[in-house]
């Protein structure tokens, strides 16, 4: 899978609610209201990171879970990020 260039980053990120681009990399903070919400969030994104076999960077600040998402292996972003994150925003509802 090849990377996206700046133009289809930007444009998918304009169709993403919450996500905004970090360098090589999008991101995206969920606030889950507390610790037990913020974890059983971060299990909830094992199945389909597990499915895709495309796995997410996080980070658990006490209710609120940031979720950071580049493909590693491409060195970059690729269609594989934006599948993920729109998954990640279907099961955060």
């Amino acid at each position: 899978m090849s990377t996206l260039s700046d133009e289809e980053v930007s444009a998918r990120v304009e169709r993403l609610d919450g996500w905004r681009r970090s360098g090589e990399s999008i991101e995206r903070s969920f606030d889950r209201g507390d610790f037990v919400g913020a974890v059983r969030f971060v299990d909830s994104l094992v199945e389909p990171a597990e499915e895709m076999g495309h796995h997410p960077d996080l980070a658990i600040s006490w209710n609120e879970v940031t979720v950071t998402l580049t493909s590693h292996s491409e060195g970059g972003l690729t269609e594989a990020d934006f599948e993920l994150a729109g998954r990640i925003d279907s099961l955060a509802g």
